[in-house]
């Protein structure tokens, strides 16, 4: 059996994830054309520290968070039973990014990419998801195609695998619908790690192509106060979704990580309407019965 330099693939995460960060931030300061990120550099009291990066008020993104972080140290031993480690020393890195756009037309995404060591165990995971306001499958169509094609560089299982894991993942229960269209979702695919570093990476790299194509085609839509007012209201299962089932935002908490970089993922403007339903046969209805029957977007044609 070959012997996983752990050390080595720490460095060559923290690399790569700010690398990617770089590239991300730059492509988006493009596509949005106004509005710059601002760099927080900080440092956690308990071992480690991160580089956030947030665009707010832009012309296209209201709210942008890309944000890389590295820690390390002891774990709370309540949380600590609760990963899929040995013991309470663990080092964790990877990259975060949560963009919320101005248009309702174009759609939030979130991605994450990370490396996990706990004890004598260490493990990837992460993913990428679409969740629009006003669904579009050939948006949806082409922000899965481009992450199968990632995961077919590496394994053809990968893709139904994760997509599947993703749609039970961003499953909002008190709902019983999804946060969105779904992508991609892993954790501790329990292989080779440098394989798995590999496909990391790809996944990672296909953000770009996979998202700024669509804010591209959408950002200039014309928009109502009614799509917005929606927007508005869907943003608030997005917050719902994150402060109740997200394992990102507990994982940063527990592990005393800094709030204003873990919470930079809610959006800057949401409202919760009591007991609001669209009108039936509107865009807003037709967009919440996708939710509730998750397809299977890289097989339609597009």
């Amino acid at each position: 059996m070959t012997t996983v330099d752990v050390e080595s693939l720490k460095q060559r995460m923290a690399d790569f994830t700010q690398t990617l960060q770089d590239e991300i931030c730059g492509a988006l300061e493009r596509l949005d054309g106004s509005a710059r990120f601002r760099e927080d550099p900080w440092t956690r009291p308990g071992g480690g520290g991160g580089r956030s990066r947030v665009l707010e008020d832009g012309a296209v993104l209201e709210k942008a968070g890309v944000n890389t972080s590295i820690v390390f140290g002891e774990l709370e031993a309540h949380f600590a039973q609760k990963l899929q480690g040995e013991g309470r020393q663990f080092w964790a890195g990877g990259i975060s990014l949560v963009l919320h756009p101005r248009n309702p037309h174009v759609p939030t995404v979130h991605a994450n990419y990370r490396f996990i060591q706990q004890g004598g165990k260490a493990w990837f995971g992460g993913g990428a998801d679409l969740t629009p306001y006003y669904l579009y499958e050939e948006d949806a169509t082409h922000f899965h195609r481009v992450h199968k094609a990632a995961c077919d560089r590496h394994d053809a299982t990968y893709y139904p695998r994760f997509k599947a894991a993703c749609d039970k993942y961003f499953h909002l229960r008190h709902r019983e619908e999804s946060r969105g269209v779904g992508g991609l979702f892993f954790e501790n695919m329990g292989g080779d790690l440098e394989k798995e570093f590999a496909f990391v990476q790809d996944c990672g790299k296909a953000f770009i192509a996979a998202y700024l194509p669509i804010a591209e085609r959408r950002k200039d839509t014309p928009v109502t106060e009614a799509q917005r007012f929606w927007q508005e209201v869907r943003r608030g299962r997005y917050v719902e979704f994150n402060l109740v089932y997200d394992r990102g935002t507990t994982f940063g908490l527990e592990t005393r990580g800094r709030t204003e970089s873990i919470l930079m993922s809610l959006p800057p403007q949401v409202r919760w309407r009591y007991d609001h339903h669209p009108e039936p046969g509107t865009w807003e209805a037709r967009l919440v019965d996708v939710l509730r029957h998750p397809r299977d977007w890289a097989g339609q044609e597009g």
